[in-house]
């Protein structure tokens, strides 16, 4: 999947489509760059260089980290984005 992240950055809402750790697929609408409910103490590590990718989950009201590599698909921009 070729999606770049950073457009994401904008705070715009979009859908994504994953496989959870424990092998269940999970989909839900997220945003990147929310601040809100931040302890400020940050991160221990850095989601990057895991593959990481920390979201706010417009469903739950909460923080999500999501495996880069288990995204299936993403509906972002009026686009659709889907592993192959």
């Amino acid at each position: 999947m070729k999606f770049n992240f950073e457009t994401l950055k904008n705070g715009r809402i979009f859908n994504v489509t994953f496989l959870k750790a424990n092998g269940d697929v999970r989909r839900f609408n997220a945003r990147l760059g929310v601040k809100i409910n931040l302890k400020g103490t940050g991160l221990k590590y850095s989601p990057e260089q895991l593959g990481n990718l920390i979201v706010y989950s417009m469903d739950d009201q909460g923080y999500r980290t999501i495996k880069k590599s288990n995204i299936l698909r993403i509906k972002a921009n009026g686009e659709v984005y889907e592993r192959v």
